[in-house]
């Protein structure tokens, strides 16, 4: 039986089952509890019934500065999922799907337009995943990874994955074909 809580600060000495894998970007500690203090109710952890953890997501809740509104890459109010994660061992049981479904709970209790999230252009599975959950390609951002895991190359392009949220009826923050839509990092605003 899996749960679903709020994460607390002593689950940061017990992630290290989730976030051993290539393909999860780490973060220092200073990060995680910035967002357990910013952001509590959009970092959650599944546990197993052992009180294990297996699975994490945390995101924010944003929107760019009024004075970038002019932009074609402007974000208006919406969730971001920073990481979503679970052990090795307990993929493929649908735990990811029960954070993103939270998490995406949150955010349209916070009236957010729609929820992104980055994910690496060559992690087929996620982006299988993710599709199955509603998700498409907006755009892709091309070198967004100062590292690539699957490849020798310096770099790696990340898809902006998005999926419409209740207020967005007429799903004017998605767009057919974003796989073609390259724009560069810097291009990104990154309050």
């Amino acid at each position: 039986m899996t749960a679903l809580r709020q994460c607390r600060m002593t689950d940061l000495l017990h992630m290290s089952l989730c976030n051993l894998d290539p393909l999860t970007e780490n973060y220092d500690v200073q990060f995680y509890i910035e967002y357990m203090a910013r952001w509590p109710s959009l970092f959650t952890v599944a546990e197993n019934s052992d009180g294990q953890i297996i699975g994490y997501i945390m995101g924010k809740v944003e929107e760019d500065p009024a004075y970038l509104s002019f932009s074609e890459n402007y974000l208006p109010w919406h969730g971001h999922v920073t990481a979503l994660t679970v052990a090795p061992q307990y993929r493929r049981l649908g735990i990811a799907k029960l954070l993103t479904d939270a998490f995406e709970r949150a955010c349209d209790n916070q009236n957010a337009w729609f929820v992104d999230l980055f994910v690496r252009a060559s992690n087929d599975r996620a982006i299988t995943m993710y599709r199955k959950m509603g998700y498409s390609v907006f755009r892709r951002v091309v070198d967004y990874y100062s590292d690539s895991p699957t490849s020798k190359s310096a770099g790696e392009d990340a898809f902006d994955m998005r999926k419409p949220m209740k207020r967005d009826k007429k799903r004017k923050h998605i767009r057919e074909n974003g796989e073609e839509r390259r724009i560069n990092p810097e291009e990104i605003y990154h309050g």
